[in-house]
């Protein structure tokens, strides 16, 4: 009997499995309270039979350092809004986050000026993975599908992504345009820092499948001429360096794909995620999925393509199959494919959900 993992594993090395695995891309705190009484996301996987795709959130910490001081303030108000000042020998940062029931979000971004950029390349703290609980993870999850982590970061796994993420994401257009040289110069180092995180930290990791990339890297935010200049030479070394040591690599774009679809297998992906339908803001309508399994997925493994919001939220059971079963039809042609939501809910049904898992153990080779 094949198992959730081999299943996974064959789907994503571009083979056929017994049937399409299907699942969801990381249980969200909120759901898990809400609606699967306090359990963890891998006992919600097993409750609601998907093949699990594990997301282990607390393997990660900062190393001390004396140059890298960081204190909080706690602003009060609404969204719990909170300001973090870090003290380095050159002077200081300072960001800001808010929150609500579903999840944070940053409301002043770290780095402002170009000065900001060098302080944080200077003193930014290294990142150590704690290989022991991750095994227990990993060990946790056993036959019942795949763990996935990320290269050690500051916010997102990509080199783009984590300059969105510092500066904001039309802050960084803008600089892009506008400064290039010191762009590059930043994106550089933090490759550099993310491969040493690399060869460091994750050889002997217990992960199934790495996830790089980010929605900035989506062609609904910059240009496929954008793309090649300012992520795929940066991806590229960072995959290379995984798979130096045995990785496989998912590379994530939460949006637009279509203009992007012959660029993204050239940073040496193994699988490209989350087929976004436009209503969770993509560009895959349902008339593109056969031209996305044709160019895309002739050269990589596919992951995603189920509406989260429309269909597995507001959706009926019986939609939630149908659209399961369209999946299949397109993206799972010949096998190849992990379903999936393409990326987070909050309010899922769990009927919904389940229905998700019963459709996708019909799909069979």
């Amino acid at each position: 009997m094949t198992t959730s993992k081999e299943r996974m594993l064959v789907a994503l090395q571009r083979g056929k499995p017994d049937r399409m695995p299907v699942t969801i891309h990381q249980w969200q705190a909120f759901h898990l309270r809400q609606f699967m009484n306090g359990m963890d996301q891998i006992q919600a996987f097993r409750e609601i039979g998907l093949d699990a795709s594990v997301t282990p959130l607390d393997v990660w910490q900062h190393a001390k350092s004396s140059n890298w001081q960081s204190c909080v303030e706690k602003l009060g108000g609404e969204g719990q809004p909170s300001r973090y000042r870090v003290t380095t020998p050159d002077g200081e940062l300072t960001r800001a986050t808010a929150s609500n029931e579903y999840t944070s979000f940053t409301t002043e971004h770290i780095i402002k000026t170009q000065q900001d950029a060098e302080i944080f390349l200077k003193y930014w703290p290294e990142i150590h993975l704690d290989q022991t609980c991750l095994a227990q993870w990993y060990d946790r999850t056993g036959d019942d599908g795949i763990v996935r982590g990320f290269v050690g970061m500051y916010a997102q796994p990509g080199v783009w992504q984590e300059f969105c993420e510092m500066v904001g994401t039309q802050e960084a257009i803008f600089w892009a345009m506008d400064h290039p040289g010191f762009v590059h110069h930043f994106l550089e180092e933090m490759t550099l820092r993310k491969i040493d995180f690399i060869q460091r930290e994750l050889p002997g990791a217990k992960y199934d499948l790495i996830e790089h990339g980010g929605g900035s890297a989506s062609s609904t935010v910059i240009s496929p001429t954008m793309f090649d200049e300012f992520c795929l030479p940066y991806d590229r070394r960072v995959i290379d360096a995984l798979h130096e040591i045995g990785l496989p690599v998912v590379y994530h774009t939460c949006g637009g794909m279509m203009a992007i679809l012959d660029h993204l297998p050239d940073n040496g992906c193994d699988a490209c995620e989350t087929l976004s339908p436009p209503g969770m803001g993509g560009d895959i309508h349902l008339k593109d999925q056969i031209t996305v399994k044709q160019k895309l997925g002739s050269k990589v493994a596919l992951i995603g393509g189920i509406d989260q919001s429309n269909t597995l939220t507001h959706g009926t059971p019986e939609q939630v199959a149908a659209e399961v079963h369209a999946c299949f039809e397109t993206f799972g042609k010949d096998g190849g494919y992990i379903c999936s939501a393409s990326d987070h809910f909050f309010h899922a049904p769990v009927a919904n959900l389940k229905s998700l898992a019963n459709a996708g153990r019909e799909c069979h080779y």
